[in-house]
């Protein structure tokens, strides 16, 4: 995993590219990439790429980046992983081309030679990269199909700077730091930035699944290669019912390619491991597919040490059942207070959750583990959260009151002011918010309610952010064309929660720690694979996933009630906050890390 900027004076009249800025950004991400750096400009200053490298597949001098191909003309500066791409190479190897290292990044410069952004679903990875076209004058800029990496971009009329972190981005002093209603809105209504908006007006993420150019003209529109929605959709529209007696093998043949395909890597993979069903199976199939050492990493909480919240025990039972190297990481309140600073400091957007994982990602590198397998994405492959069940349940309950919006908003108006503290407010909005499935996912969702927002920032902030934002509008737009409540409930917690808070936290929370977390569940192909299952009639449920290894996993985990990856990390946010906030809950907490990441404060 690595840390990418690229900086395109594409206006005849723009400064040419600064060095100075190019490196600021580039080292602003050195924890993304300890192992090297590189940069490049070109003879007329037009343009520059920097990386920062954590070598990964071929860790020698030659996959080091920015990397041309034998012409010069073309030039890429990558971040991540193309799983598949030794099966490219042997196609493009069969079709005249040839290399001069073992590396994906050569790969993705041959590809682009030969077919253009035609190769983009070609790609089975995570990714985000800038290639300069040299005889076409044109920078392409693209993200993987899932959204797990992220790339950001400034546009200032007259030039594009382009990173992998929005910290850097502004570490060059060269982007205006003015605040985003939009993204502040955002963050109080979900507990997370919501794409394409960051703190920053200025910066934006390019979409998931997009490309988009940029020529002398400047930028160009962002166009779409893949959607979440649209493969749920083509598979509704197959209606293609799978067999009870092929429902296992597929489940089985498609995990373990997924897991299979994320073990490429010339150095050691390790995996997360915790008591749930999706660590557990990524494990069993790891052990499987890997004939050296399998490495595991557990977190303990020491407030839980020897309670039932306690998933330590039942986690080294089954490290030893897959003869695993396994390694218990205890944390406590106090190496949390001790890290805050940093945990602040790595955090590239502001969200309420991750500190889980940076402690995690830390006790990997301890072990010597640069890549590690991680279980996120199961849940919203195979339903495993409750709101799969109680969105669809309210919606259909609800929907007659949406011939009578002003009833539900009445209620809201009535009931909000009468609940006390130990009530939700979301029950005021029950009416208003319950009607659809989208509406209420907002509903669920939240971490605090539209009408609440005015109390927590500037009233007409709020007015011009949700304006931006339009919260309900992309919502239904996320799942526009299916039909299927569990494919809705999936592609909006696909393209929200799971895009916007667990894999960007991934990422921050792993690169923190100089760690590459990928994430099998996560994985274009596995979504394709099991896309005719999960818009079927019954869909695949967790515990149908776990039935489906290759050997059975302990009785402990399978008859495990799910309880969430529960920690006492929110506890200590709440009471870690400053003195300021502290005694007023996940409020307290949310307000302490908006001051600390407003592009005023820093």
């Amino acid at each position: 995993m690595c840390g990418i900027v690229a900086i395109y004076a594409y206006r005849e009249n723009a400064a040419p590219v600064s060095e100075t800025e190019l490196i600021l950004i580039r080292d602003g991400m050195i924890r993304r990439g300890p192992d090297g750096c590189g940069a490049w400009l070109s003879a007329d200053g037009r343009i520059g790429f920097g990386h920062r490298r954590l070598a990964v597949i071929d860790p020698g001098d030659g996959g080091a980046q920015p990397m041309a191909d034998d012409s010069g003309d073309l030039r890429i500066t990558f971040n991540g992983e193309i799983y598949n791409f030794r099966e490219l190479r042997r196609g493009l190897e069969q079709a005249g081309h040839r290399f001069r290292s073992n590396s994906d990044t050569e790969v993705l410069l041959q590809l682009y030679r030969r077919y253009g952004t035609d190769m983009l679903p070609m790609l089975r990875g995570m990714f985000a990269f800038a290639l300069w076209d040299g005889a076409r004058q044109r920078l392409l800029v693209a993200r993987d199909p899932l959204g797990i990496k992220p790339v950001y971009l400034a546009d200032d009329g007259g030039s594009i700077r382009i990173a992998s972190q929005v910290k850097a981005l502004a570490a060059g002093k060269a982007v205006d730091g003015a605040l985003s209603p939009a993204g502040c809105v955002s963050f109080f209504l979900l507990g997370y930035v919501a794409e394409p908006f960051t703190f920053h007006r200025a910066i934006r993420a390019l979409p998931a699944g997009h490309f988009l150019f940029v020529d002398r003209n400047g930028p160009g529109a962002p166009q779409r290669y893949f959607s979440i929605a649209a493969t749920l959709q083509a598979a509704e529209a197959e209606a293609r019912d799978v067999a009870a007696r092929d429902r296992a093998p597929l489940l089985r043949s498609a995990l373990s390619d997924a897991v299979t395909a994320h073990l490429v890597a010339d150095v050691p993979v390790g995996v997360f491991l915790s008591a749930g069903l999706d660590s557990s199976c990524i494990t069993a199939l790891a052990r499987d597919a890997t004939t050296g050492v399998l490495r595991t990493m557990t977190l303990g909480f020491g407030e839980y040490a020897g309670t039932a919240k306690d998933e330590v025990p039942l986690a080294q039972e089954l490290a030893r059942r897959f003869a695993a190297e396994h390694r218990t990481t205890w944390i406590r309140r106090d190496d949390f207070e001790e890290h805050l600073d940093d945990i602040l400091a790595t955090m590239d957007q502001p969200t309420i959750d991750g500190v889980n994982t940076y402690f995690v990602s830390a006790a990997a590198r301890r072990a010597g583990v640069k890549v590690a397998l991680s279980g996120l994405g199961g849940d919203e492959l195979f339903g495993g959260y409750a709101g799969f069940a109680q969105i669809p349940w309210l919606a259909r309950r609800l929907s007659p009151l949406r011939a009578v919006p002003l009833l539900g908003r009445g209620f809201r108006i009535i009931a909000s002011p009468l609940i006390g503290a130990a009530i939700s407010p979301k029950y005021a909005g029950l009416l208003e918010y319950g009607t659809s499935v989208e509406d209420a996912y907002l509903l669920r969702r939240s971490l605090f309610m539209p009408w609440e927002l005015p109390q927590l920032l500037d009233p007409d902030l709020v007015r011009a952010g949700w304006r931006e934002l339009r919260p309900l509008t992309s919502l239904r737009e996320t799942v526009g064309g299916l039909s299927g409540d569990r494919a809705r409930v999936a592609a909006l917690e696909m393209s929200w929660y799971m895009r916007c808070q667990l894999l960007r936290d991934a990422d921050w929370a792993g690169m923190a720690h100089s760690v590459e977390i990928r994430t099998p569940f996560v994985d274009v192909e596995l979504l394709r694979r099991l896309a005719p299952l999960i818009v079927g009639e019954q869909p695949p449920s967790k515990q149908e996933m776990a039935q489906a290894m290759p050997a059975p996993l302990l009785p402990a985990v399978l008859a495990r009630r799910k309880t969430g990856f529960v920690t006492p990390v929110r506890d200590w946010l709440i009471q870690t906050a400053g003195r300021a906030y502290r005694g007023r809950g996940l409020r307290g907490w949310s307000e302490f890390v908006f001051a600390r990441f407003s592009p005023q404060a820093a």
